[in-house]
């Protein structure tokens, strides 16, 4: 009995350890948010144009497979995004971001989201082939943006939370075939 139990620990753990590995870019399934343990519940390209922009994936406490888990989950996420285009300017970054808020969002919604967004811009530069971003969306409410490692900064509010999580998973996502890769559906 003690053999299968040994047996039953080796194969959770390298489970555990293992990776999924997309566009050369290693994705590990399982990571910890603020002592809080995520698993990777879905990972995709974003491509624009035929061009692929960057990894995206989406780590949750528990899986979730529906865009109104996520949204009206408070539980911590992580949206990762590793750059795969040899450069995208701050500018084209900025105005992905604006318009992926203004689709799936009000003008009355947008206006009272507009200070925090220019903020969370303003956290963005150029982006190069292998850079990573994370955006750590926390249990207080608040969305951490790190940028290869080092947190440049978090916007409050739960409502920028799920508005900036309808980027991906909201009725108009910038990409239909990363929104259904990231919420673990496969055709």
């Amino acid at each position: 009995m003690n053999w299968l139990f040994v047996m039953l620990t080796l194969i959770s753990c390298s489970m555990q350890a293992s990776a999924l590995e997309l566009e050369g870019v290693r994705l590990p399934n399982v990571i910890k948010v603020d002592g809080e343990t995520l698993r990777l519940n879905g990972a995709g390209v974003r491509t624009k144009l035929f061009f692929d922009i960057y990894v995206g994936a989406l780590y949750l406490a528990r899986p979730a497979h529906t865009p109104s888990e996520i949204l009206d989950d408070p539980s911590p996420k992580r949206v990762r995004m590793v750059f795969l285009f040899h450069h995208v300017d701050r500018e084209r970054i900025a105005e992905g971001w604006r318009k992926g808020f203004a689709r799936n969002h009000s003008p009355d919604a947008m206006a009272a989201l507009r200070k925090r967004l220019e903020t969370f811009i303003a956290f963005f530069g150029d982006a190069h082939r292998g850079d990573t971003v994370d955006l750590d969306f926390l249990r207080d409410g608040s969305t951490r943006v790190v940028w290869n490692g080092h947190e440049l900064g978090r916007i409050p509010g739960r409502d920028f939370q799920r508005a900036l999580l309808a980027v991906w998973f909201g009725a108009h996502p910038a990409d239909e075939d990363l929104k259904r890769a990231m919420l673990g559906i496969s055709d």
